[in-house]
């Protein structure tokens, strides 16, 4: 019979002390049809929810905490209500959507932006070659985790935190509140994706606003090319809600730097000078805020971003060199005989992961060898090899600490050893880019799998969910997940591109600079990396999150200010103590994962729209201008004049009205909790 998590769940073991999970049994469903599917479902609904938003802000939310509450709200509709362990099943597979997510955007939507989509044979290939290098990637990163699976969620009982895994392990225990919790997270999906797609695709009103129509707002614009935006969508208002008021404030301090002090500077400054500016080809005096921003502070913004990852990865020394010497222990462990293990602490077998492994990177060689020739193809291996089990255990002691993965900073460490080995080995160009590229997101999603792998395995050592089935059912969901993404990058790429005002790509926009750089003979900005890498070591002199700070300079103020919002919206909801602030604020949480999903997933409908060139013929601003043009040279029907109020600056009051609205809604709807 199912029960509440045990006294000990959340407290180091005592002396001889045994932690019992909630299931111990063995009895109870666990892989079902109905927990496969479900869990396969999840995995490609989030695949291209996660993979939309994370290229438009540079962040994967992580779905483990909205799947867990839609895996428990669906066992409603059946007769036999779900167990917590099929829960579980559902939950690690569709899991491997974020992490899987993760790993492949901040790498290969670089092939697009250095323009090398046109070496690979065709559009299919290419989609392949991201899909392999991302299951190959994900794959590793379970193999590697295995082994060390006791050690972090058993002999550290109590001494990690485990932040997500926890709040994820709640959910699914308090199965009796489940369905209520699901029909808020429903509701919110709805009411968050209708609102973006009317924004986004029909364009029933502008989703940006930038407060031209205020005469004192113009003015800064036309005098400090300073202007402030926001990027009024219910996703990223989701995204900031879930990040909260401190770390959302940090990446808008980080923007503010760059727009109000940075661009008006080099405006200032710049604008005297008749000739261009490096790295610009065109005077300052001729450049708007966008223009000034992409040119010279983003890239301000990627010395600040690669300075954080080192020092990221400098701070996780210590706890590398710890984790690595206790988790060699447990894999070279010898077992006695007796050695037997309950069903809740058993692991698929040594030899089956030693096998695995070494099919693993007879892959990845044949892969590279493919790409290349056989001298590249075990560099190819080695690095990644070598990186990918270096840095397994500080991305699973990172979440396992403070639910956050330092992946990035770890790819671009690999980005950067791959490329100056390749380029030794006599490998360069657009080649070389491609191979390194690949390189980086095997590692990228190595890393990024075996950190959300250890929340998935932490859930299951609470419930008591069998780990051999975990492991062996998570290839599952990396398979589903790692064919969509090669998708979602492209139909994203078609229809926007990643240096678009709508996606960014931030990591990988920054991996494509860095490798262009040092694998081809154009200039290089170092006075402005150089800036940004002071920039950042201030920040960390300072202890304020520093990561966070420089992706808030890489990352323009519209995408932030949301973020900010959102974070204050948290804030406000999780006002006061006691039972009913934190009932309150996990209802928020609901509704905010319901922002993101709802959000992005109509933000993946609607660039798939764009794809099938379907979307002009929704677009209510295309309807406006046609609705003008036959008007031209007469008078405006009533119609006409709405529509040319809707074009002009003071239509933005109606999207201003509009997420104001949508902001209320959240704030009402989350308090909405009885005493």
């Amino acid at each position: 019979m199912e029960k509440g998590l045990p006294e000990n769940a959340y407290t180091p073991l005592k002396e001889g002390e045994k932690y019992i999970p909630v299931v111990p049994g063995d009895d109870v469903p666990e892989v079902t049809v109905r927990s496969v599917v479900w869990g396969a479902i999840m995995a490609a609904l989030f695949t291209f929810a996660a993979g939309y938003l994370g290229l438009k802000v540079g962040q994967v939310f992580e779905a483990a905490i909205p799947i867990a509450i839609l895996a428990v709200g669906l066992s409603a509709i059946y007769r036999r209500k779900s167990t917590l362990l099929e829960n579980v099943i559902i939950q690690s597979i569709g899991a491997a959507s974020g992490v899987v997510v993760a790993g492949a955007i901040f790498t290969t939507p670089a092939i697009f932006i250095l323009n090398l989509q046109h070496q690979f044979p065709s559009p299919l290939f290419l989609i392949l070659a991201i899909a392999i290098s991302a299951f190959l990637g994900g794959a590793l990163g379970v193999f590697f985790l295995v082994p060390l699976r006791r050690y972090f969620v058993a002999e550290m009982h109590g001494k990690l935190p485990f932040p997500e895994a926890t709040a994820t392990t709640e959910i699914l225990v308090a199965g009796e509140t489940g369905g209520s919790g699901a029909l808020v997270l429903v509701w919110s999906m709805l009411i968050g994706g209708i609102y973006d797609f009317l924004a986004g695709t029909v364009k029933l009103w502008d989703e940006f606003l930038d407060f031209q129509w205020i005469p004192f707002m113009k003015n800064l614009n036309e005098k400090a090319r300073m202007v402030l935006k926001i990027d009024a969508v219910a996703s990223l208002v989701g995204l900031g809600y879930i990040v909260g008021l401190r770390y959302s404030a940090v990446i808008v301090a980080g923007s503010l730097l760059s727009t109000f002090v940075m661009i008006p500077l080099v405006w200032m400054v710049g604008q005297h000078v008749a000739t261009p500016i490096f790295p610009g080809t065109v005077p300052i005096s001729s450049m708007n805020e966008v223009m000034l921003f992409k040119t010279y502070v983003q890239k301000i913004g990627i010395g600040a971003i690669a300075t954080a990852g080192f020092l990221g990865i400098l701070k996780s020394l210590p706890i590398m060199y710890k984790s690595f010497s206790l988790g060699f222990k447990e894999i070279f462990r010898k077992h006695e005989e007796g050695d037997k293990r309950p069903r809740y602490d058993t692991d698929i077998k040594m030899s089956t992961i030693i096998f695995g492994i070494v099919a693993v990177l007879v892959a990845m060689w044949f892969f590279f060898a493919y790409l290349s020739n056989a001298k590249i193809a075990t560099i190819g291996v080695a690095i990644a090899f070598l990186l990918a089990f270096l840095f397994t255990t500080v991305a699973a002691t990172a979440i396992a600490i403070v639910g956050t993965n330092p992946v990035s900073g770890m790819t671009l460490v690999t980005l950067i050893i791959s490329s100056l080995i390749l380029v030794y080995a006599g490998l360069s160009g657009g080649r070389g880019m491609i191979i390194a590229l690949l390189i980086g997101s095997v590692v990228c999603t190595a890393l990024s799998v075996a950190g959300g792998f250890i929340t998935d395995l932490k859930i299951g050592y609470w419930t008591g969910a069998t780990p051999r089935n975990q492991e062996r059912y998570k290839f599952l969901g990396l398979a589903i997940a790692s064919i969509l993404i090669g998708i979602v990058i492209m139909i994203l790429n078609q229809s926007y591109g990643f240096t678009s005002r709508e996606l960014q790509a931030p990591q990988a926009n920054l991996m494509a600079a860095l490798i262009s750089s040092m694998m081809s003979k154009q200039p290089v900005p170092w006075l402005l990396y150089g800036i940004g890498a002071v920039v950042a070591l201030l920040v960390e002199m300072s202890k304020v999150p520093t990561l966070a700070f420089a992706l808030g300079m890489y990352l323009p103020l519209e995408l932030n200010l949301p973020l900010l919002v959102g974070g204050f919206i948290s804030y406000l909801v999780g006002k006061g103590k006691g039972e009913l602030a934190k009932k309150r604020k996990d209802r928020g949480t609901l509704i905010a994962s319901g922002f993101i999903a709802g959000g992005a997933l109509m933000g993946v409908v609607g660039a798939f729209l764009k794809f099938l060139n379907v979307s002009s013929s929704i677009d209510f601003s295309s309807w406006i201008g046609r609705k003008l043009a036959l008007k031209a040279g007469e008078p405006l029907s009533a119609a006409g004049k709405f529509a040319e109020t809707w074009l002009n600056n003071q239509g933005e009051i109606i999207s201003l009205v509009a997420f104001l609205l949508l902001l209320t809604f959240f704030y009402i709807y989350a308090r909405r909790v009885k005493e």
